[in-house]
């Protein structure tokens, strides 16, 4: 254990003070809960990247606990009528990260590299500034206008979310009618 996959755990308990905020509609807890562990996230494949601490484990669970995160607080928020969410939106959502884990551990596992590109850092970053935004708009009585921008960020965050996840299906069936990687 390192101090980067440190962080990267940190994440989980994090997640779970998340959740409890969400359910207890404790808006201010959430927005800074979710400002930590997003700090916590991009500390994390910094300090690892600058004191050469890129690992296995970190490779595999830093984006699996931003999974568990960024899906449970969707889970939660269906709870919410504010959050524009609803169930087929989340199903698309969490579906999406499920496929995408089981493609990347299966091309790994045959040895190819299949890592993030710009279209999934893309989706993260709009699923982390549709929730950023929405817990923040909960903690102030916002203009009506705000709202607006709100539904926009959803939309996008969640036709990134379908982009991405047809761009890494179809970047993986290339790959496996390709050569085999060397080993």
């Amino acid at each position: 254990m390192n101090v980067p996959n440190l962080l990267t755990l940190s994440r989980l308990p994090l997640s779970a003070v998340l959740f409890a905020a969400i359910a207890r509609e404790w808006w201010e807890v959430a927005l800074a809960t979710f400002l930590v562990a997003s700090l916590t996230d991009w500390a994390d494949g910094y300090l690892a990247r600058l004191w050469n601490q890129t690992s296995a484990f970190g490779r595999t669970f830093d984006p699996l606990i931003d999974k568990v995160m960024v899906g449970g607080a969707f889970v939660y928020l269906l709870m919410v009528p504010s959050s524009g969410l609803v169930p087929w939106m989340v199903a698309v959502a969490i579906g999406r990260e499920l496929l995408v884990t089981g493609i990347r551990g299966h091309l790994e596992s045959l040895g190819y590299r299949f890592g993030a590109d710009w279209f999934g850092k893309l989706k993260m970053f709009l699923q982390c500034i549709y929730l950023g935004f929405y817990f923040f708009l909960r903690s102030i009585d916002p203009p009506e206008s705000l709202w607006y921008v709100h539904t926009a960020l959803l939309w996008a965050m969640l036709l990134a979310t379908i982009g991405s996840g047809l761009q890494y299906l179809a970047r993986s069936v290339r790959m496996l009618q390709s050569v085999p990687p060397t080993a």
